[in-house]
């Protein structure tokens, strides 16, 4: 079965209704969200040289967003951007690859190598997974967290518990960063979360490293 026709299955199986050019748009999205993923390799190479890249890329973006926002799109960066923009996103500033890099640049400003690691893999793995698997298969919304659904916590546990696993070989700490990365996503603050989810769970990963 094609992607397509796999995305529409889901789609269509789903209680909460949404749209497939909805559900590609959020793949999409997340796809560039999950690159932060190599940031902890650069930085295992030169920290200070990955930092300067990641403030250089959210200047640059910076400015080619403006220019789009004003109707003056720059090639490729500004097709890419309007591709992966949501609803709440059309016609205004899209903050999210911002602080998606401003996330990972505190993460390796606050913590030793492997909590940072720890918090930048949770920021590219949990999110996103709690992201997709919302949009696809969640069904049991949480009361009091907007849109949020259970199937997209527990997506997002489970991510960060083995992406953390893999860094510490620890259980308990697994455990204990999943569920903190779980908590931190649940809050509905839009791209904040961005900055929330490697800043608490790097911190969790350094007091138990």
């Amino acid at each position: 079965m094609s992607d397509s026709r796999l995305i529409r299955t889901a789609v269509k199986t789903k209680n909460i209704q949404i749209s497939y050019d909805e559900v590609r748009t959020e793949l999409f999205r997340k796809s560039i969200h999950m690159m932060v993923a190599l940031v902890p390799a650069a930085a295992s190479i030169n920290i200070l040289a990955t930092i300067l890249m990641l403030g250089t890329a959210v200047i640059a973006y910076s400015i080619c967003e403006t220019y789009r926002v004003n109707g003056r799109a720059v090639a490729v960066i500004s097709g890419i951007t309007a591709a992966a923009a949501r609803k709440r996103d059309e016609g205004g500033f899209v903050f999210g690859p911002v602080s998606l890099a401003v996330g990972a640049m505190l993460a390796l400003l606050l913590y030793p190598s492997a909590a940072a690691a720890v918090a930048i893999y949770a920021l590219a793995f949990g999110d996103s997974a709690a992201s997709i698997v919302g949009k696809l298969f969640g069904k049991i919304r949480l009361p009091g967290f907007g849109k949020k659904t259970l199937e997209g916590t527990l997506a997002c546990a489970v991510a960060v518990y083995f992406s953390t696993l893999a860094i510490t070989s620890n259980t308990s700490t697994a455990v204990s960063v999943a569920v903190s990365a779980a908590v931190i996503e649940l809050v509905p603050i839009k791209d904040v979360d961005n900055l929330l989810i490697p800043v608490g769970t790097g911190l969790v990963a350094l007091i138990l490293i």
